[in-house]
């Protein structure tokens, strides 16, 4: 009876992000080859189909049975009559589409640089570099071994000739690795074929804050995290991006510009644009008023008067400033669908923006999922419903088809 490994029930079960995709997952004999077992499930749960392949010095850590648990497939250990190397990373239609090392000592590193392939991962290395298959890897060991300079040349080395390498982070004078979320969102940009990629895009995202007093401050509900979706799905899709907000995602590669008022924002977004973007997404509830703030805090004692004041809209000036860039406008409104996406077809209008995202506001009371309308300069109409990171990809789906 042919029966598929349980595992393989997981796949696809989170996003299908590494769908059709096939990843070696490299294990050496470093302590943090604990943590690949959760790291070969998350690839799967993405859509990745994924094949362990261990040193002997990970057999020491870990045990083989334990990677073909967390794959759904026998560990490969050995090179054996079947020449599993060129099978996996020759250059053959059955290659694989990236060789993951997570987690790569230094003696693998330096190895893998000095073109010594004596392990099984070392050979798998060797064979991928000659074949032109994408490497990326991901030191783990102890700090003092990461800061010796044979390695850290190693390193260039390597990089110089496209290996692509996620640093560890350094805690308790150890090079660690990162967390797995990290390692699969830098396995799918690596594995991108979007149109985007090589693109600049500048997102703003999340609330302003108005300083009333020193204390108060008028603000929206806006959580931030449509904007903080569609910067992890541009970084997947390959692009350079930019988030302005502030909040902090503290995702390595994505550039972060702390903005409080609408003020803030405008003076970041023009300035930034000024060193040349390919897109510019406004994702952000931008504030529509400002405030003259008090300079001590107001007595709640008695009846106040705010006045508020229209703010300077930054997508017309960004559209007079730089009419290359294309615009992704958003629209979020209260009133019924019909009228959501009138309003917004007006905004698309009167702004210049190349594409209106509309939500109705209240329409879903899950912070974790939304329902647009993604609607384009053609007049064309889709609708996008579910998770944000869902969402995210049909938004950037939709800004892709102008780049093909």
């Amino acid at each position: 009876m042919n029966v598929s490994h349980p595992t393989l029930d997981l796949t696809a079960s989170r996003s299908t992000s590494l769908a059709g995709k096939k990843i070696i997952l490299c294990v050496t004999g470093s302590i943090a080859a604990v943590e690949s077992i959760k790291l070969a499930r998350e690839l799967i749960r993405n859509g990745a189909e994924v094949q362990g392949v261990m040193s002997e010095a990970a057999k020491t850590i870990i045990h083989p049975w334990a990677l073909e648990y967390a794959t759904g497939r026998k560990a490969i250990t050995e090179i054996t009559g079947d020449v599993e190397h060129v099978a996996y990373c020759g250059k053959r239609e059955e290659a694989y589409d990236l060789l993951l090392i997570a987690p790569c000592t230094a003696n693998t590193i330096s190895k893998i640089a000095s073109g010594i392939d004596d392990t099984t991962v070392t050979t798998f290395a060797t064979t991928a570099i000659g074949s032109k298959i994408p490497i990326m890897v991901v030191p783990a060991m102890h700090g003092t071994m990461f800061d010796h300079p044979i390695v850290q040349e190693n390193i260039k080395k390597l990089e110089s000739i496209g290996v692509r390498f996620l640093m560890p982070k350094i805690e308790e004078k150890i090079a660690k690795l990162p967390e797995n979320d990290e390692i699969v969102l830098n396995a799918e940009r690596i594995l991108s074929s979007s149109p985007l990629k090589g693109k600049k895009i500048l997102i703003t995202s999340g609330p302003n804050f108005e300083e009333i007093d020193p204390i108060r401050v008028l603000t929206s509900r806006s959580t931030g995290r449509m904007g903080t979706e569609i910067a992890l799905e541009a970084f997947r899709s390959g692009a350079d991006v930019t988030v302005v907000h502030r909040h902090r995602l503290g995702i390595r590669g994505i550039k972060e510009i702390f903005a409080d008022s609408a003020a803030d924002m405008m003076n970041a977004v023009m300035n930034e644009l000024r060193t040349g973007y390919d897109i510019y997404i406004s994702a952000a509830a931008i504030s529509d008023f400002t405030v003259v703030p008090s300079s001590e805090k107001i007595s709640s004692s008695g009846p106040v008067t705010i006045t508020l004041r229209p703010a300077e809209k930054i997508l017309e000036r960004v559209r007079h400033e730089f009419p290359a860039v294309f615009i992704v406008a958003f629209k979020a409104e209260t009133v019924g669908e019909d009228e959501l996406v009138e309003r917004a077809i007006k905004k698309m209008d009167s702004s210049g923006a190349n594409m209106v995202v509309a939500n109705r506001f209240g329409g879903v009371r899950d912070i974790e999922v939304n329902d647009v309308f993604i609607i384009q300069a053609d007049g064309t109409v889709s609708r996008s419903s579910g998770k944000k990171r869902a969402v995210a990809s049909a938004i950037l789906d939709a800004v892709s088809e102008y780049f093909k």
